[in-house]
């Protein structure tokens, strides 16, 4: 093989690894998110939805506050499963961006879920948008803030009543 097929070769190596770690990057992403939502469907779990976030990571939900720091975060899905007697988050249609150890994403946000203090069936979609960092080799949030489109009682629905 003369140099120059060896320099082509090594060239092409380098741009299937560096594509291949970017397709593992975003499916760790991916698992990353489907671990967030499995925690929150475990009663708002709040140990291992803290262990999710970067030591000062934000968490910002209109209307249902802002936190800063890991620990802010645990208290906060401390009391959420007061609220939220059910839940079941669906992350759909992400659109995923990696740049080296940081990552951005947005995501849409479907959530049937039953209200603790009057027992109702809600329907919850809004946009997720979140960033990353990789830390020691694993992608961890830094940030998560939600917007909704709606959040309404099963019997009204969104066409009638998108704001409860």
């Amino acid at each position: 093989m003369s140099t120059d097929q060896t320099a082509d070769l090594a060239a092409v190596v380098e741009e299937l690894r560096d594509r291949v770690r970017h397709l593992e990057d975003i499916e760790a992403l991916r698992a990353l998110k489907s671990e967030y939502a499995a925690a929150c469907d475990d009663n708002y779990d709040p140990d291992r939805l803290a262990a999710l976030f970067v030591e000062d990571a934000t968490w910002e939900s209109q209307g249902m506050g802002k936190y800063e720091g890991r620990e802010a975060i645990r208290e906060f899905f401390r009391g959420i499963s007061g609220h939220f007697v059910f839940a079941l988050h669906y992350g759909l249609n992400p659109q995923i961006e990696v740049t080296g150890d940081t990552a951005r994403a947005k995501w849409y946000l479907f959530m049937p879920c039953t209200v603790g203090d009057t027992g109702k069936a809600m329907w919850r979609a809004g946009l997720d948008e979140e960033e990353y960092v990789r830390v020691e080799g694993k992608w961890m949030y830094k940030s998560k803030k939600s917007a909704p489109f709606f959040h309404t009682t099963f019997e009204e629905g969104w066409a009638k009543q998108p704001f409860v």
